[in-house]
C-alpha cells in the first residue's frame, strides 16, 4: 500500500479529480474536501461511499483514500498536519486544541467504518462552504497572523464536523434505538474524563441493570471487564495525543486520569510492548521515512 505525508504544516487548493492519484493510498494528515462539482465516489479504507456537489469529506491520518469520479469532478482541499497545530503555544490555545481533540475522538474511531459520515444540516454545509471559501482567500493573500487565522479557522470547520458525527454516532435522542452494550460504549467514550461517572453503581443505575450483573453483561458481550474496555481506550487517546498533539507525556498522564507519567508509562508498555516515548520516537521516524 502507498503512502504520502504532507511537506508543509498547511496546505489548501483547488484543483479537478485528475489532480488526484487513482491509486488509494495512506496519508499521514487530516484532510476535508469540499466538493465543487461532480459526481462518482470516495474510497475510504476499503469503504465505497457516493460523493456529489457539496459533500464534504474528512480524512484522518492513516486514512487509506481514493476517489473515482463518474463525471467530471472539481474539488477544494485543506491538508493540515499535527505540525500545524502544534504552532499554538499559549496555554489558552493549546487549551482550545485539546479541547476539539476530544471531540474529534468519535470521528477517529468510529467514522467510515460502516457508513460515510455526512453534514446533513444545510445551515452546517453553508457555514463550511463559505469558511472553506475565507481560507482560500486568507492562504492566497499571505497577510499579517494569516497562520493565526488559518488555525481558527481549521478549529471552526473540526467542530461543526464533529458535531454531524456525534449525531451518527448515536449520541444524540436517536441513541435509545441502539443495542444496550453500544449505548453503554458510547457513553464510557463520553464520559472518559468523567471517573466518577464511570463506576459500576453509576453505569448500573443508569442502564436499568443490578450492581451485580452489569460487569457480568459487559464481559460477556466485549470479552473485555468494565475497567479493561476504559484503560483499552484510554491507551487509545494516549496514541492519538502522541501522534497529533505536542504535549508531553506528564501532560497527557494528567488530563486522562492516570495517577502520573510511570503508571501511564507502565500500562502502555504492558498493552503496546514499548513505552510511550519509544512509540512517539517509532511513529515521527515513520512520517519522515515517508516524507522522503
Amino acid at each position: 500500500m502507498g503512502q504520502r505525508n504532507l511537506h508543509m504544516p498547511f496546505e489548501l487548493f483547488e484543483a479537478d479529480m485528475s489532480e488526484w492519484n487513482s491509486r488509494p493510498l495512506i496519508y499521514y494528515f487530516f484532510e476535508i474536501i469540499h466538493i465543487k462539482e461532480g459526481h462518482g465516489v470516495r474510497v475510504i479504507n476499503q469503504n465505497r461511499f457516493p460523493y456529489k456537489p457539496g459533500s464534504i469529506i474528512l480524512f484522518t491520518p492513516r486514512d487509506c483514500r481514493g476517489f473515482e469520479a463518474e463525471t467530471p469532478t472539481r474539488f477544494t482541499s485543506v491538508r493540515f498536519s499535527d505540525h500545524f497545530l502544534e504552532k499554538q503555544h499559549s496555554a489558552e490555545e493549546r487549551h482550545r486544541i485539546g479541547e476539539w481533540l476530544k471531540q474529534l475522538e468519535y470521528v477517529f474511531f468510529h467514522h467510515n467504518r460502516h457508513q460515510p459520515i455526512l453534514v446533513k444540516h444545510v445551515n452546517d454545509c453553508k457555514m463550511i462552504t463559505a469558511l472553506i471559501a475565507n481560507m482560500a482567500q486568507e492562504f492566497q493573500s499571505k497577510c499579517s497572523y494569516y497562520e493565526t487565522n488559518l488555525q481558527h479557522y481549521v478549529s471552526l470547520l473540526l467542530n461543526i464536523i464533529a458535531r454531524n458525527v456525534s449525531e451518527e454516532v448515536g449520541v444524540t435522542d436517536k441513541e435509545d434505538k441502539e443495542p444496550l452494550i453500544g449505548r453503554m460504549i458510547s457513553y464510557i467514550r463520553q464520559q472518559i474524563y468523567h471517573p466518577d461517572q464511570l463506576k459500576l453503581e453509576v453505569m448500573a443505575s443508569k442502564f436499568n441493570l443490578s450492581l451485580n450483573y452489569i460487569g457480568e453483561f459487559f464481559k460477556k458481550q466485549t470479552g473485555e471487564s468494565v475497567q479493561q474496555f476504559i484503560i483499552s481506550y484510554k491507551l487509545k487517546l494516549v496514541q492519538l495525543r502522541m501522534e497529533n498533539s505536542g504535549l508531553t507525556i506528564g501532560e497527557i498522564a494528567d488530563e486522562l486520569g492516570f495517577t502520573d507519567e510511570s503508571h501511564l508509562s507502565r500500562l502502555f508498555k504492558k498493552y503496546y510492548g514499548v513505552s510511550p516515548a519509544a512509540y512517539r520516537r517509532n511513529r515521527l521516524t515513520a512520517k519522515a521515512d515517508v516524507s522522503e
